[in-house]
């Protein structure tokens, strides 16, 4: 390795950093207390499930209602069919 690659490797790595570095400062600068830190992943973990819940019940109930409007799909309608018909026996009690 000459000197010339190794300047250039110096440089390169200090351009690299420098983004990291300042990243890193904004986030010390941001939270003063690792409280905080641990305040707001905790919200953040609840909203996110929370919307994966909303958002999951959305997508198998329009997945749902768009089979409900095909009566005749040739292998769904006999597992339909099955339920349908447990459904009703569950209710029948």
């Amino acid at each position: 390795m000459g000197v010339t690659s190794a300047a250039k490797t110096i440089r390169d790595n200090e351009v690299k950093g420098a983004p990291r570095a300042m990243m890193e400062e904004l986030f010390q600068d941001f939270y003063k207390h690792r409280n905080q830190i641990y305040v707001m992943n905790f919200v953040r973990g609840v909203f996110f499930g929370f919307g994966s819940v909303v958002g999951g019940t959305l997508v198998v109930a329009l997945l749902l209602w768009i089979l409900s409007m095909l009566h005749y799909v040739p292998f769904v309608d006999t597992y339909v069919d099955a339920t349908q018909r447990a459904l009703e026996k569950s209710q029948e009690k």
